[in-house]
């Protein structure tokens, strides 16, 4: 990068040094200066254009290229050049011929070239400056011996320029140190803003932050949030893309891949070094250049040699603008470019101005014969510029009719730059010279600088294209762009199309926009691609605009586009997981399998111990019914009874009557049967203890002690029942981590009362203590012949109930964590109940009943013994069981009960 010298930063007498060995500061009147006729010659003197004038405004124009291999300037450049400073002189041409603007005062020019380059413009601004530095010439004489005279220098009040941002903040370094305005025509560069280092720049053109706002605001308005910037090196296009990339840090939602830059004196291959790197981040299509027209046209060859064409979406700044040169032979590769313009219109006046020139109405213009010779493709003479063309210039050629025309796109500028000086003089003048015609002495003999920026800052007026001309506190212009793109037709005809503007906002016409693959949907240009609903964003570090998605999974839920949260634990994600919805409640319904079995075998069971009551009550004298023990056998079959009915409450929906009755019957079934089976069992125990002792009968063997005691230990668990209900009141709960599966879509809550598994234990723990007390008293009693009383019988039923109850608990609480849990336990507790009940009832009761109904020719009475007679019998094991096989079934123990019966009553 070229090292870019600052007046700013050097003492004075560096600068006067620099400006006594590059200038002739004085002349002899004896030898004036003279401009030679020979063309050869002319390029070392033909530097400058200067018009007469009361008040001298100077100018800088790109009028030649930057030239090759240490020459200064290179190739005319026609529009840039050419047309910007007729568009100066053209200005001035109308300010001087209004009566209105500056009457009786006279513009002058001193317009230079830049080359393009901005040193060589540092060096022709100083000429500026001549008029403000003291000459000392004391020491000087001429070949005669008299003293010096000194031609004097224009004295330049403002200076129009310079296009380019770089040679611009060049020149205004040194033009604010002698307090000399400044008003460019095209340099757009933000630097130029600071109003701290460059006070005395202004600019009829917005900066390139207001167009690094407008490209930033369309890039938003295409979805694009992961672009490539690419700028030429130099203050136009690094401090574009520093203000683009600065206006992404501010705002966010926009990240740059890579920023990369062109060098001023590229390498071979370095365009395709760029395109290729470019790819490296192939996400990022979208491409803003802040580059010149000629590295535009080099980076477009390079993609289309890359086979690149279509892949790049090209978001070009105002260097690129509506020009057809970058994109001359490779329209397939620009097509679908987006480019800004400042805002502009045509001047018809300086059309028609310009047409109008020829070789003989303006020899003002010094370049004019050159700008003849590439325009009309001649040479002028012997001696032109153009050694190899044969073609000689006739001097007649018309420009528009013999020659392609296009009005350059800075013109308006260029001429609005020239007029806002104008009106600031035309402000100055009625201000220090009111009423006075012409210059008055306060402006003829000293114009201060300061105080005509004041005046320039201050103006506002409609300008050539009927646009408004006007500055803020910085200098700089509103900003006001056109917004193009470059389009081809169905019929293969390319051009810029305007799709929308921008004016402190965004209006992009959507709907027009065109793009290379005929779809009209935006193309994208983004790092990731949105992640769906239900799905957070998982944000690549480091790079912002780039993620992955992650699902939610389990209970959570999509809260924002990062964020995944989990649902209140009622509820569960619904099907896009973006929100959370109420979990299914379930119970245990009637038409479940579940529950169909149970009910079936509960139905049975009851119709079977209905069917048993019934007939116990019809026989109920008879001696099978009262050998059984008729009240304790009612009591017995109730709990029998209690114990299928269970079923129908476990199965019914769950609310706080069912729930009570549930905390009531679940073990009071139980209770009814076991207690009277032990108070059988222990019956049929104490009589024949008592019996190996004495002939007496033991104490409380009579029915109603026996129904005494049965209640006693029923009323144990009914105290027990209602403890629990004043410690916890009945009432329902739905349980949500019951059937809380790994897919919430599977999730249900459970309806049901508030029964826990320890509570539901100690509701049947008494129980089940009655059950094996009674397995107890049938093992001590399992040596009674089994001729005599119910003793084996009971025994075996409480066997058969203790391996069913042995099964429950492993099966019941091996299932506790299971999906199925409600089902399972339910059906297993109702079907145990069912279970130990058929077993009581058909162990101890159908036999019972098949004597009765089948037999009834055995249930008949028999004789009589005393209690002791019966006893002694009893105790004889050997031969008891021998009379008990002549004997008919249920002879003796009909017998036995019988007589205790009577001896009880």
């Amino acid at each position: 990068m070229e090292a870019q010298w600052s007046p700013a930063s050097c003492p004075s007498s560096t600068i006067f040094l620099l400006l006594a060995t590059s200038y002739t500061w004085f002349l002899p009147v004896t030898s004036p200066q003279r401009v030679p006729t020979d063309p050869q010659a002319a390029p070392e003197y033909a530097h400058s254009i200067r018009l007469d004038g009361d008040i001298i405004l100077g100018g800088l124009f790109p009028v030649h290229t930057r030239g090759d291999r240490g020459t200064p300037c290179g190739e005319l450049k026609k529009e840039k050049g050419i047309h910007r400073l007729e568009a100066m002189m053209f200005a001035i041409d109308l300010i001087n011929k209004d009566p209105e603007l500056l009457p009786n005062i006279t513009l002058g020019a001193r317009i230079l070239d830049t080359c393009s380059r901005d040193t060589y413009a540092l060096e022709q601004s100083l000429t500026f400056v001549q008029a403000l530095i003291e000459r000392d010439g004391s020491d000087v004489r001429c070949a005669n011996g008299d003293p010096p005279i000194f031609t004097k220098p224009d004295k330049i009040v403002g200076v129009i320029g310079a296009s380019s941002s770089s040679v611009s903040i060049m020149v205004a370094n040194i033009l604010r140190l002698f307090k000399i305005p400044q008003i460019s025509y095209a340099s757009t560069a933000p630097e130029l803003s600071d109003n701290s280092r460059y006070d005395f720049f202004s600019r009829v053109v917005p900066p390139d932050s207001y167009q690094a706002q407008a490209m930033m605001d369309i890039v938003t308005a295409m979805e694009w949030n992961y672009v490539s910037t690419l700028a030429s090196e130099g203050n136009y296009g690094e401090s574009g893309v520093e203000a683009f990339i600065q206006i992404s840090r501010e705002t966010g939602g926009v990240c740059i891949a890579q920023s990369l830059k062109i060098p001023r004196e590229p390498r071979p291959g370095e365009f395709d070094k760029i395109i290729k790197r470019l790819l490296e981040t192939s996400n990022a299509r979208a491409v803003i250049m802040f580059a010149n027209e000629d590295d535009i046209r080099r980076v477009l060859d390079a993609a289309k040699r890359n086979n690149q064409t279509g892949h790049f979406l090209w978001v070009g700044s105002d260097s690129w603008g509506s020009k057809i040169s970058p994109v001359i032979g490779q329209e397939r590769v620009a097509e679908g470019a987006i480019t800004i313009l400042p805002k502009r219109a045509s001047v018809d006046a300086f059309d028609r101005y310009f047409r109008s020139r020829s070789l003989s109405n303006n020899r003002r213009n010094v370049w004019f014969a050159e700008f003849w010779e590439e325009n009309f493709n001649c040479k002028l003479g012997m001696h032109g510029r153009r050694p190899g063309i044969l073609k000689k210039c006739t001097g007649l050629e018309k420009v528009g009719r013999d020659s392609s025309y296009e009005q350059e796109g800075k013109v308006q500028f260029v001429m609005d730059a020239v007029y806002a000086m104008a009106h600031a003089l035309h402000r100055m003048h009625r201000e220090l010279c009111y009423g006075y015609p012409g210059l008055c002495p306060r402006m003829a003999n000293n114009i201060d600088g300061k105080e005509l920026l004041g005046h320039i800052r201050a103006v506002k007026f409609n300008g050539s294209a009927s646009t408004p001309v006007m500055f803020n506190e910085n200098g700089d212009a509103p900003g006001r762009y056109d917004i193009f793109q470059y389009q081809i037709t169905n019929r293969s005809a390319a051009e810029y199309r305007v799709i929308g503007s921008w004016t402190n906002k965004l209006h992009l016409k959507v709907e027009a926009m065109r793009w290379r693959t005929g779809d009209p949907s935006l193309p994208a240009s983004v790092c990731s691609m949105p992640c769906r609903t239900g799905e957070r964003k998982k944000v690549v570090k480091g790079a912002p605009c780039c993620w992955h998605c992650e699902r939610c999974e389990g209970y959570y839920f999509q809260v924002s586009e990062v964020a995944c949260e989990m649902c209140p634990y009622e509820m569960r994600p619904d099907s896009n997981r973006t929100g959370c919805v109420p979990i299914p409640i379930i119970k245990l319904e009637w038409h479940s399998p579940w529950a169909v079995f149970p009910v079936f075998i509960s139905m049975l069971g009851i119709i079977a111990t209905s069917f048993v009551i019934v007939t116990f009550v019809r026989y109920n004298d008879t001696p099978i019914v009262r050998a059984s023990g008729r009240e304790m056998s009612y009591v017995l079959l109730t709990g029998i009874f209690l114990c299928y009915a269970i079923t129908f409450l476990m199965i019914a929906t769950p609310d706080v009557g069912v729930c009570s009755l549930r905390r009531i019957f679940l073990g009071l079934g139980m209770c009814f049967s076991y207690a009277a089976l032990l108070t059988k069992t222990n019956r049929i125990h104490r009589i024949f203890e008592q019996g190996k002792k004495s002939v007496t009968a033991p104490r409380f063997i009579s029915p109603a002690s026996q129904l005494v005691i049965t209640f006693s230990l029923i009323s144990v668990q009914l105290l027990g029942v209602f403890v629990w209900f004043a410690v916890d009141p009945p009432h329902i709960v739905v349980d949500y981590g019951e059937q809380r599966t790994q897919d919430p879509m599977a999730a249900r809550g459970v309806l049901k009362c508030d029964i826990s598994d320890l509570s539901l234990i100690c509701s049947l723990g008494y129980s089940i203590l009655l059950m094996v007390t009674c397995t107890v008293y049938a093992i001590k009693t399992r040596g009674v012949p089994e001729t005599f009383n119910e003793a084996k019988p009971i025994g075996f039923t409480m066997y058969t109930t203790c391996i069913i109850w042995l099964a429950f608990i492993p099966i019941f609480f091996g299932t506790s964590q299971s999906a199925e849990r409600m089902y399972i336990q339910t059906t297993t507790l109702t079907i145990s109940l069912s279970l130990s009940a058929s077993v009581s009832l058909g162990m101890l009761y159908m036999p019972k009943v098949y004597i009765i109904l089948f037999h009834p020719e055995q249930n008949v009475p028999k004789r009589k013994r005393s209690f002791k007679a019966i006893v002694t019998a009893a105790t004889m094991s050997g031969k008891l069981s021998q009379k008990g096989g002549d004997r008919p079934n249920g002879e003796v123990k009909t017998e036995l009960c019988e007589s205790m019966e009577t001896n009880s009553e």
